[in-house]
């Protein structure tokens, strides 16, 4: 793992040593065991290199390639490195021993702009070719990886964090408004539509899934992954998927586990993280490794509010987990003296823009700092796992077998269902009526549907144009889809490449700042070209919802854990609790705050004194979904933003 860095002048003026100077002293914040750069006249590339793989030990980065004359730096770890040496026909001598680098180098030559197609990993790369006089670089298809840019006329600049492009003299650091209206509108953890945009004027990002190529003065972005035209797949019997699957999600696990340090996973009760651990755990004890886990835990002092079906504490499943796989060294942390308002600032020096995850802010970040004490150079986890290897919504499924009126197959699963679940076995029929044919919720409305508040200046919004922007794009006024549809929320999941890349920044920025590499096999492009590709009702049957991964963890996972359908973790419902101690300060920087002219530009003021009034309740920790509270807490992080660029 490495945080890149290059400056191309394309008018061949050289490049200044003192810039150099200043790009690299920035990145010294960060850990590193070799720090290398390269640089011929108009050209630099540099690398604060962390050895996480076993070929990265030692390894030349840059890396000049005489030959090919190809120079390239790179952050990248590569999983199909087999296929690609087979592809290439990499002498079988230089294979154990090869850095991914080099493999990517060798992958450019052979296919130019095509070659992150033939890439699997996690990769932001930099490649100078000195014969076309091109700089071409590229992201891994989620943007796992960040990559940040520059360009006017003859400069470019490149780097995997913001802060070290704005040490160039000839780049200032201004707020692009853009950006902060798209990511007031956007709901749930998204930050913006445009994945090109940052917070910062004139310093855009690589989209996920894209490639970048400068040529003398001119840019070319091109998309090179879809996963929209995935053909469904017709095996023999349920079996054959339970095998098929089980073959595809092992091999993106083990691919995970290249380092030659301790491997790590965050571990909660459920099915997602706990099929990766288990999975994990079998290869691991091949070779008498352990696998480390770290797990949250509120504090003891927290009183569940929470309905019944709801669990803040997951040790019970957590353990049930880990006593039945075995190979398991397992880590609980509590975070007892932290909380989501003491870490905003370095949080935001982390993110180098705002955040939405705020309730859990503090132990994703703490578990990165425990991770790193255990000496973790992978850390396995399943986020997005929803979409790919559990996916499977029963009501959304029982509303298909509705509307193409499969009645004794629908009577079927709901008794079963109500089995497995609870509740009347007819009593869900409404619901999965209402799925099915919207138009219901039109004819005969269940009450005032939610609408999440505006937190944006009607006027802020009016200039930026942000409502327009999304309508033409094909979203909602909260820049989302405009569909009520589960199946194409799904399929729209994986064609936008925005909504990726919030949490896949955290991660990537984690990662450098703490040495070790976050890594998700339940998002590897070879599960998801197949999960994609598997038929829906492999996914829910026989009563049973995310089917397929509840019968291919059978022998992997206890039943307790597998076959769950009652009780769902919930993390980050103690937050307001944990403010306790520091919600008088809360309150005083929201009173500056809802008086500041400046902020009051961009945040409306009337929905700040609205929240506001919350306060005269007093503090309610039993409130933590509240909606004022958490605009309060999301006005509070962008006032500290925009003060901090101020």
């Amino acid at each position: 793992m490495s945080a890149i860095a290059c400056i191309y002048h394309s008018n061949k003026e050289p490049v200044s040593i003192e810039h150099i100077n200043g790009m690299m002293g920035s990145l010294q914040q960060y850990p590193a065991d070799d720090v290398q750069v390269w640089h011929k006249e108009n050209v630099f590339l540099g690398c604060h290199a962390q050895w996480i793989t076993p070929e990265s030990i030692g390894e030349q980065l840059p890396y000049y390639d005489y030959k090919r004359q190809l120079v390239i730096t790179a952050d990248a770890i590569i999983d199909n490195r087999k296929e690609l040496f087979d592809l290439l026909q990499v002498d079988y001598r230089m294979r154990k021993n090869m850095p991914d680098s080099q493999l990517i180098l060798l992958a450019y030559d052979r296919w130019g702009e095509d070659s992150p197609k033939y890439l699997v990993g996690d990769f932001a790369f930099i490649i100078w070719d000195e014969k076309k006089q091109t700089l071409f670089g590229a992201r891994d298809f989620s943007g796992t990886r960040t990559l940040y840019y520059y360009h006017h006329l003859q400069k470019s600049a490149f780097c995997t964090t913001i802060m070290p492009l704005l040490t160039l003299p000839y780049l200032k650091k201004q707020l692009n408004e853009q950006w902060l209206a798209e990511y007031l509108v956007v709901g749930g953890m998204v930050d913006t539509v445009d994945d090109s945009l940052t917070p910062y004027k004139n310093i855009n990002q690589v989209p996920p899934s894209h490639s970048i190529t400068i040529t003398g003065e001119k840019v070319k972005l091109k998309r090179y992954c879809t996963l929209q035209s995935v053909k469904k797949i017709k095996l023999k019997s349920d079996g054959e998927y339970v095998e098929a699957f089980q073959e595809v999600f092992q091999r993106a696990v083990d691919s995970r586990l290249r380092t030659h340090l301790n491997v790590g996973a965050q571990l909660s009760g459920g099915l997602d993280s706990g099929a990766v651990v288990s999975f994990a755990a079998k290869t691991l004890g091949k070779e008498n490794n352990l696998l480390h886990t770290f797990s949250y835990m509120p504090p003891s002092d927290f009183k569940d509010f929470t309905p019944k079906y709801f669990i803040p504490d997951e040790r019970e499943y957590i353990k049930s987990t880990v006593n039945y796989v075995g190979g398991i060294k397992d880590h609980y942390y509590d975070f007892e003296e932290k909380n989501s308002y003491s870490e905003i600032d370095e949080l935001l020096e982390i993110m180098e823009m705002p955040y939405k995850f705020f309730e859990n802010s503090f132990w994703l970040k703490g578990m990165f700092e425990k991770a790193n004490e255990e000496g973790v150079g992978i850390l396995l986890n399943g986020d997005r796992g929803n979409f790919t290897v559990s996916w499977g919504s029963a009501l959304d499924y029982y509303s298909i077998l509705l509307k193409k009126m499969k009645w004794i197959s629908l009577f079927q699963e709901l008794n079963q269902y109500s089995q497995n679940a609870g509740g009347a076995r007819l009593g869900r029929v409404p619901d999965i009526a209402r799925i099915g044919f919207p138009i219901i919720d039109k004819l005969f409305p269940q009450g005032k549907p939610f609408q999440r508040p505006k937190h944006i200046n009607p006027e802020f919004a009016l200039r930026t144009n942000v409502y327009s922007k999304f309508k033409k794009n094909g979203f909602n006024q909260e820049g989302w889809f405009t569909t009520s549809s589960i199946y194409e929320e799904r399929k729209r999941h994986f064609e936008h490449t925005s909504l990726w890349n919030a949490g896949n920044t955290l991660s990537s920025k984690l990662s450098l700042r703490y040495s070790l590499w976050k890594r998700d096999p339940t998002n590897d492009i070879r599960v998801i070209k197949f999960c994609l590709s598997v038929p829906e009702d492999q996914y829910v049957q026989n009563g049973v919802d995310r089917a397929l991964i509840r019968r291919s963890t059978e022998k992997f996972l206890p039943d307790e854990v597998r076959l769950n359908q009652k009780f769902r973790g919930v993390q980050g419902v103690d937050w307001v609790h944990r403010m306790t101690p520091v919600w008088g300060d809360f309150r005083e920087e929201l009173q500056e705050l809802s008086k500041d002219k400046k902020i009051l530009e961009f945040l409306d003021s009337n929905l700040i004194k609205k929240s506001l009034l919350i306060f005269e309740q007093g503090h309610r920790p039993e409130l933590a979904t509240n909606s004022d509270y958490k605009i309060l807490m999301r006005s509070i992080i962008i006032y500290r933003f925009i003060n901090n660029f101020n």
